[in-house]
């Protein structure tokens, strides 16, 4: 993605808003997800690629939970779970999701909605196959969302797996995997002073987008 041909300039709290760009409505929203992505990088103090998900049950009761970023592209935006999580077992029968990304030193925030598929078993595998060996184990001996008796029973479970894998290979769970969130809107928020802030929202019409900046 072209990303640094949409970098906008970084706003700090005294820049005079005449100085504060725009969003540029002629931007690919891809492209300019990743500029506000790469300022965010080189600003947040921690995890900028961190992200608000919610989720819904099919009688449209909502939860939302803070995860991380993994993976962005034309495609859509893509993060792993256990899938017998709740947001996982609410994704699977609504595949339905919003994102939020908010970062306060840059004054931005992105908003994404859209449908939500399943990523493949080789982008699984090879994601899996990154994270720490902790990590794995812990995905392993996890069973994410439910109940839990008491924290040694947790910790009994993650030596079991540590004591059968060794120094061997740590196989992806069946039940631990990735979703890809389609978007079908994304909307870029820009702070202005005086609450006088920019917006823009890309919404996708056919394999193009429609373009439209909102009040704030």
């Amino acid at each position: 993605m072209a990303a640094r041909s949409c970098r906008a300039d970084l706003v700090t709290k005294e820049t005079p808003m005449s100085d504060i760009p725009l969003i540029d409505l002629k931007a690919d929203p891809f492209a300019l997800f990743a500029a506000w992505m790469s300022d965010a990088e080189k600003s947040e103090p921690n995890d900028p690629n961190a992200m608000a998900v919610a989720t819904a049950t099919p009688d449209g009761r909502p939860s939302v939970r803070m995860l991380l970023l993994k993976g962005a592209d034309e495609r859509g935006f893509v993060f792993y779970t256990n899938l017998e999580s709740r947001k996982g077992r609410e994704l699977l029968a609504n595949p339905h999701a919003a994102l939020l990304f908010h970062w306060k030193s840059l004054r931005r925030q992105i908003r994404i909605e859209g449908l939500v598929e399943a990523v493949s078993a080789e982008e699984a595998d090879a994601y899996f196959a990154s994270r720490s060996r902790m990590s794995r184990l812990g995905a392993i001996a996890s069973d994410q969302s439910r109940p839990l008796d008491d924290r040694s029973t947790f910790e009994e479970r993650l030596k079991a797996a540590d004591e059968k894998y060794g120094d061997g290979p740590i196989p992806r769970p069946a039940n631990w995997s990735g979703f890809r969130v389609v978007p079908e809107a994304i909307e870029f928020w820009q702070d202005r002073p005086y609450r006088l802030h920019d917006r823009a929202v890309w919404t996708r019409d056919g394999n193009g987008w429609n373009v439209t900046r909102l009040y704030p």
